[in-house]
């Protein structure tokens, strides 16, 4: 069973870290197409917050549909489906928690750009 779970979460990090692998070998300039290399620090710290929380977001979508599929293949089991329940219910606050926290990322970047008169110093 623990062989089982590290197993599935070497495939989902395989599965992940495929975009990165195309972009590593493509022919773009990755500072032009990531968007970091001319920008400014608050917009490279703003492009890396959202890149993280996206990344966030889909590992948390990835869990609800793994505790899905967990709930739809149990059988009648009530010990996977009770293990199912809990991942859903988990992965469903933390995808809360991660909306969460960008919603505060953005009111709190607007005011600060606002309040110092179009950027931050």
């Amino acid at each position: 069973m623990k062989l089982q779970k590290i197993g599935m979460g070497l495939a989902t990090l395989a599965v992940l870290a495929l975009p990165f692998v195309a972009h590593a070998i493509s022919f773009e300039d990755p500072s032009e197409s990531l968007g970091l290399g001319t920008a400014d620090l608050k917009e490279t710290v703003i492009n890396i917050i959202n890149w993280v929380l996206g990344l966030l977001g889909i590992i948390a979508v990835i869990m609800i549909l793994y505790a899905g599929f967990q709930w739809m293949t149990a059988g009648g089991n009530e010990d996977k489906v009770g293990s199912a329940k809990k991942i859903i219910s988990a992965a469903v606050v933390g995808l809360i928690i991660i909306l969460l926290a960008w919603a505060i990322v953005n009111f709190v970047l607007r005011t600060a750009t606002n309040v110092t008169g179009g950027g931050i110093t």
